[in-house]
């Protein structure tokens, strides 16, 4: 593992992540919405928002998931990480988080709820450390894995991107 990765991992107190990468929750709103008042598509109260550290390291990717909710991604520190997003109307964007913002990198990027999204760090010898603001807050009951074969069928253009960012 890189050192700087290490040292993050060690100083932040950072878990593995179900998708990928390395996570540590670092706030959630003590005021709460209640299940009455959101949308269908929740399964109980949420709160108002969460935000986490996230740690990909070289070669780690996050797979393809999506949230019931609108997620934020902020850059930190390491090398420039591609965010390849699925949108039902666009098809694929990819986005490069970091701060060469020459080479048309940004530091901040809105993912929103129910698209399918996957991330990679571009340097491998390297690790990207980002941030991630979910709201409504995150719960895992609103986290879903991309299934390999529905992801394909619906987006065979990009069947080898799926397969790397996806469980076979």
């Amino acid at each position: 593992m890189n050192e700087k990765a290490k040292y993050y991992v060690t100083k932040l107190q950072l878990n593995p992540h179900p998708e990928g990468g390395y996570y540590k929750e670092i706030y959630r709103s003590g005021e709460i919405y209640f299940a009455e008042h959101l949308p269908g598509r929740y399964s109980g109260s949420r709160n108002f928002s969460t935000s986490i550290y996230f740690l990909l390291e070289g070669k780690q990717v996050s797979k393809f998931h999506k949230l019931k909710s609108d997620e934020l991604w902020h850059f930190y520190d390491g090398t420039s990480i591609k965010i390849y997003i699925f949108n039902d109307s666009i098809g694929l964007s990819e986005i490069v988080l970091g701060n060469n913002l020459d080479k048309g990198e940004i530091f901040q990027i809105s993912i929103e709820k129910e698209n399918w999204f996957a991330a990679e760090v571009i340097d491998k010898s390297s690790y990207s450390l980002i941030g991630c603001t979910v709201a409504p807050g995150f719960d895992f009951a609103d986290f879903e894995l991309a299934n390999r074969k529905a992801l394909v069928e619906k987006f065979s253009l990009y069947r080898d991107l799926i397969k790397r960012f996806t469980n076979p």
